[in-house]
């Protein structure tokens, strides 16, 4: 698998691979992350191709998944409520992330690429109804510290972090890669 920057030739697949996406999460009983207001929307996309923050997987040539990659501060992440950010420091974020179901570890390897390009230090959210991306997020060495919410919807988000920095205050040494 490759990641690179999205481009115009690639909107159409990417939004095919949304319309995916929202199904499976629906089907996988998270029917309003994206469901109710069609997110992302063709605009979304439009603005992460011309800003430049839109990356692409593509496996055997062809385009199998989306995100967003933005560096930090996001305005997203500013309040966080029952919780705390465990690390102040230069962090990055992914978001969007949607595949369109044909290769497995899609999701793994968008965070380890996320994670090094960062610098060790990252930071996701999801809605409380997505187990798959919350168990992923675990998986990956992701800590849940706390709720955020977004501008698209009402719904309260699931806010999670890896911090290589956080991890050696905490005498961690699991949970590095």
């Amino acid at each position: 698998m490759e990641i690179r920057r999205i481009t115009q030739n690639d909107f159409d697949t990417v939004m095919k691979i949304y319309e995916y996406s929202r199904q499976f999460m629906a089907e996988h009983g998270n029917p309003y992350q994206w469901g109710p207001t069609g997110w992302p929307t063709a605009e979304r996309i439009q603005q992460d191709i011309e800003e430049g923050t839109g990356f692409v997987v593509e496996h055997d040539g062809r385009v199998v998944a989306h995100f967003g990659f933005v560096w930090g501060p996001d305005p997203t992440y500013l309040n966080i409520e029952d919780g705390e950010w465990l690390d102040d420091s230069q962090y990055a974020v992914v978001h969007r992330l949607g595949a369109d179901g044909t290769v497995k570890g899609i999701g793994e390897f968008v965070f380890n690429w996320a994670y090094e390009i960062s610098g060790g230090h990252l930071r996701v959210d999801t809605h409380g109804d997505n187990k798959v991306m919350q168990n992923l997020l675990e998986k990956c060495g992701f800590i849940h510290t706390g709720t955020i919410y977004v501008e698209e919807d009402d719904f309260p988000r699931l806010a999670y972090e890896k911090s290589k920095e956080a991890y050696r205050k905490a005498g961690y040494v699991c949970g590095i890669s």
